[in-house]
């Protein structure tokens, strides 16, 4: 297989893990206001979180600096068309990981919430703008003969684009009700279940509008079949949560928006990101590409590397692997 194909399939990976696993963060984070009633349960609900969101984040700056390396031409396009919604993106990340060191800082009722609406907006922001941003990479946007995105931010903002920004916030927030019932015990778990279950009926349809309609524009058999499975998972989840088996619900969620990213770089291949002014236009794995001996030396690093980073990270998850409860939390 070409170096080229591999890259592609390697960053489709990245991009898959970051939504898995910063996913649960984004939908702990906008269900905030919603699970957490009083400042005990939103301090255990931001427990939950709190030993991973930072190394879920790497993820994302992994997939950055590897598209930057492996697809300059495709990272050159994206950054400087979507630049708006990326900046929108990072100062939301930033602002969210600010609030959560500083949160606890102070004792008044006034700082937590103020910390609180930041983390939330952290968190829907991003959530929201990925699937815009990825639907419209998926979809194509205007670009010219010199690679040069040619559009604006309205182009950027059409049906299908807003119905994946919609759709990744739906899967988000259960996937994070779920990882909340998956970690804690008592009324939230029970609190998170019964949310998961209502709104799980939303998700699914968003996200099955949302793939049904990416299988008509791309007409590829392959993505149809993945995003067939991916519904299954995404049932098989919330058939999970209705009794009470957490460990195989969040497995369900984790395979289902996994299975959906999956599908959509399945669709776009062998292009990085089309013309819909000329499919002649259109960067691809080969006209966006380094050389191959750029390519070479960064397959010789990830092999090196990428082991010894996800060991760590499993070792976190397993270290913090204990569900909490309100009981844990210590008064004031």
């Amino acid at each position: 297989m070409e170096l080229v194909n591999i890259w592609f399939i390697l960053i489709a990976i990245l991009w898959t893990g970051y939504f898995i696993l910063e996913g649960f963060d984004f939908g702990v984070g906008v269900l905030l206001p919603v699970l957490g009633r009083d400042d005990t349960r939103r301090r255990v609900m931001i427990n939950t979180i709190g030993p991973v969101w930072d190394g879920n984040e790497v993820w994302v700056i992994v997939a950055g600096g590897a598209t930057f390396a492996a697809f300059p031409e495709w990272y050159a396009t994206l950054f400087s068309g979507f630049y708006l919604p990326l900046l929108l993106i990072l100062l939301a990340l930033i602002v969210r990981g600010v609030a959560f060191e500083y949160r606890g800082k102070r004792p008044e009722a006034s700082w937590k919430r103020r910390w609180d609406a930041c983390i939330i907006v952290g968190s829907l922001v991003p959530a929201f703008l990925w699937g815009v941003a990825f639907a419209n990479i998926t979809k194509g946007v205007p670009i010219d003969a010199a690679g040069e995105y040619t559009g604006g931010l309205f182009n950027l903002l059409n049906p299908y684009a807003i119905l994946g920004g919609l759709t990744t916030l739906a899967l988000f927030t259960l996937h994070g009700a779920v990882f909340i019932g998956l970690k804690t015990a008592g009324d939230i778990r029970d609190a998170a279940r019964g949310f998961a279950l209502k709104f799980g009926v939303i998700a699914t349809v968003l996200a099955a509008g949302f793939l049904v309609w990416t299988g008509l524009l791309h007409k590829s058999g392959w993505s149809i079949a993945i995003s067939a499975i991916a519904a299954v998972a995404l049932i098989g989840g919330l058939l999970a949560t209705r009794i009470g088996r957490d460990g195989w619900a969040f497995t369900g969620t984790a395979a289902a928006i996994g299975l959906a990213v999956i599908a959509l770089f399945v669709a776009l291949f062998p292009d990085v990101m089309p013309s819909s002014t000329n499919p002649a236009y259109s960067l691809t794995v080969h006209n966006a590409a380094s050389t191959p001996y750029t390519l070479k030396i960064m397959t010789i690093v990830a092999a090196v590397f990428t082991p010894l980073v996800l060991l760590y990270q499993g070792w976190t998850y397993w270290v913090f692997r204990k569900r909490i409860t309100t009981a844990q939390i210590p008064k004031g």
